[in-house]
């Protein structure tokens, strides 16, 4: 717990079940990684380059993802809850039945990623890249427009997702999609 792998190159490595918990992983390359079930709560990973990562069922809760790059990610089951990722890159992320609660994805790019029933509880901003962002969600969600928070959920979320390109589903709370 709380190591420090600045600087380090652990690309392509397996690290599936390890403990990087409060762990120091800021500008590390991380591409190709392996962290299946791994427990990365608290961990700093800001500016990580995690291009075609596996965090299927990682714990990620209150890490920071700062700017992170989780181009092509598999974020399967993944838990985000209090997490910063604002200015992270998710194009091509798969985010399927990932809790994301409490997650700022302000200036996230999110082209092309793909989420299906996810708890999706977060903060998005007009800087937000939603282009081609598919599949399902639970909301509401928080969106920053000039200073100014409000929540938007249902018809009006999959609204203002779709004029930004995207296409999302907004399941009402209590009902699953088959």
């Amino acid at each position: 717990m709380g190591l420090d792998f600045r600087g380090a190159d652990l690309a392509d490595g397996d690290f599936s079940e390890s403990w990087f918990t409060d762990a120091k992983l800021a500008g590390v390359m991380l591409a190709e990684t392996d962290f299946y079930r791994a427990d990365m709560q608290g961990a700093d990973l800001s500016g990580v380059n995690l291009t075609g990562a596996s965090l299927v069922r990682a714990n990620l809760d209150d890490a920071t993802l700062k700017a992170a790059i989780l181009d092509g990610v598999d974020l399967v089951k993944a838990s985000l809850y209090s997490v910063d990722a604002s200015g992270a890159s998710f194009r091509g992320t798969q985010l399927l039945g990932a809790s994301l609660l409490d997650v700022n994805l302000c200036g996230a790019d999110l082209t092309d990623a793909t989420v299906r029933e996810n708890s999706f509880t977060v903060r998005l901003d007009e800087n937000a890249i939603l282009q081609g962002f598919s599949g399902s969600i639970f909301g509401p969600i928080e969106v920053l427009t000039g200073g100014a928070v409000w929540e938007v959920g249902g018809t009006d979320l999959e609204q203002w997702i779709r004029e930004r390109g995207g296409s999302i589903e907004v399941i009402p709370r209590g009902e699953c999609t088959t």
